[in-house]
């Protein structure tokens, strides 16, 4: 067979069969490290074979496009271990919905891979780059080789996943364990096709009945908020504000979230929404993906129909995780973005401040006409934190988390001044992932604690027994303290 270049080359079945046993070898170094299932190896070897076939189709050249498609398989593989020694959890198929957000925020990502691996990602994909370019056929025929390949492969993965063994494998969300069975390829897409197939819930129609309890709730969800006496092991380093809030709460206890050192998003919809994740099944792994769909479930939907005005505060770009379309949609009236705050000067902080945000919530609070529900997402406390040089703890945690256990407190003092019902909860999204100091294999709960002013702007007292509760738990949590 002559290749398109006109000299003797080895037969594209050859090549095809170099690059599938070497991406096996590749998927073989991705943790969980396992014997692959044959199922998942055939899937495996399906996906490498459209991936090839469709860069062959573009460039035209068969040696080229198995060098894309083995690159691609290797940095994902890279990308998940990095992943997992950080945030405790694999590359799953919703992360590939954030490449557009790597470019747009690199800060968020980059910071999870090593100098050696990211330098590793640039140096392959400007190499890989420049050898398609130079490297490129002009001849049709082998670019309709590569259609021809790449159309056969996404017939075969289709009909597999129709068929058993493939119509029975991962059908209850195991990211670790599908990955150990049946491979990186493999489960991304099972878990895609999974995904792709669920259903919105039934739209929800009931409404918040308008209540006596309260006119004022604040909702804060505070990055990385988590009790640093226990992440590092020291009573000393106990924050004094979250203390006498947990001493002064109404409910207080440990939010037992599923992500660590990431994954907002998870907490925020399970306290807006107010669904759990064993009922979202494979919408878990990213729920703003299908929240547009559930809409109606959402707490500010509801209090709207009960004659509520909602506010959803954060000082980020609105449209990362699509919260610019999904909070109006989920019944916030206003959403107060980076506009409304002034940005850090060079050299001053990374991000908007807790304290510029309690600014905000409380100009809001005090202004507002009618019974009011202020959201606020806060960004302060984003990593990374180095840990100190003795290892033991990580200075620059500490001063961030300070910051939120100060607009704890600041809350609790001037909610308080305005001398009407309110509610006030604050929680912790996930914890801090701190390299060899926290790390993702001990608890990933944080606190909240939830607390009740009395008309005359005093705490109102609770129980004083700590509650453990999910996100979505909270949230039911919180619709029941407004409408007690």
């Amino acid at each position: 067979m002559k290749d398109t270049m006109g000299r003797t080359s080895p037969c594209l079945g050859l090549i095809f069969g170099l690059l599938l046993a070497a991406s096996l070898l590749a998927d073989a170094l991705v943790r969980e490290r396992r014997l692959r299932s044959v199922a998942g190896i055939w899937l495996h070897l399906w996906i490498v074979l459209a991936v090839a076939g469709l860069v062959q189709a573009l460039c035209g050249n068969a040696m080229v496009s198995s060098l894309v498609a083995l690159g691609l398989v290797a940095m994902l593989a890279l990308v998940s271990n990095a992943k997992n020694a950080m945030l405790g959890e694999p590359l799953v198929f919703s992360d590939l919905a954030l490449v557009a957000a790597v470019f747009r925020h690199p800060q968020f990502y980059l910071s999870a891979l090593q100098t050696w691996q990211l330098a590793a990602l640039v140096a392959g994909a400007a190499g890989l780059l420049a050898l398609l370019a130079w490297q490129f056929v002009a001849a049709i025929l082998p670019h309709l080789s590569g259609l021809a390949v790449l159309v056969a492969a996404l017939l075969t993965i289709r009909i597999s996943l129709m068929l058993p063994p493939w119509r029975g494998l991962a059908v209850v969300p195991d990211a670790r364990a599908d990955l150990a069975r049946h491979g990186l390829l493999a489960s991304l897409l099972l878990y895609w096709w999974r995904w792709r197939a669920s259903e919105d819930p039934a739209p929800c129609s009931s409404s918040l009945s308008a209540p006596a309890s309260a006119e004022l709730v604040v909702v804060v969800q505070c990055e990385s908020f988590a009790d640093p006496s226990e992440l590092f092991g020291d009573p000393a380093l106990t924050l004094p504000f979250l203390a006498a809030a947990r001493g002064d709460a109404w409910v207080q206890g440990r939010l037992l979230v599923s992500g660590f050192g990431a994954y907002t998003n998870r907490t925020e919809y399970g306290v807006i929404f107010g669904r759990d994740e064993d009922v979202l099944g494979f919408r878990r792994y990213d729920p703003f993906l299908t929240a547009l769909g559930e809409a109606s479930h959402a707490l500010p939907a509801r209090l709207a129909r009960a004659g509520w005005r909602s506010l959803f505060v954060h000082p980020h770009d609105l449209g990362f995780y699509s919260r610019d379309t999904i909070m109006p949609a989920a019944g916030f009236a206003e959403m107060v973005g980076p506009d409304a705050f002034c940005m850090p000067a060079k050299g001053e902080h990374r991000y908007v401040t807790d304290a510029a945000i309690a600014d905000v919530i409380m100009d809001r609070a005090r202004s507002a006409a009618g019974p009011t529900f202020i959201h606020a997402v806060t960004i302060e406390n984003h990593g990374p934190w180095p840990a100190d040089s003795n290892g033991h703890r990580s200075t620059a945690y500490l001063r961030l988390v300070a910051k939120g256990d100060a607009m704890l407190a600041r809350l609790i003092d001037e909610i308080a001044t305005l001398r009407k019902p309110a509610i006030l909860l604050f929680y912790g999204d996930h914890r801090p992932s701190i390299a060899g100091l926290v790390d993702p294999g001990g608890n990933r709960d944080t606190p909240y604690v939830l607390l009740r002013f009395g008309a005359d702007g005093a705490l109102l007292s609770g129980s004083g027994q700590p509650r453990d509760l999910s996100p979505a738990q909270l949230h039911h949590l919180l619709a029941d303290t407004i409408t007690a």
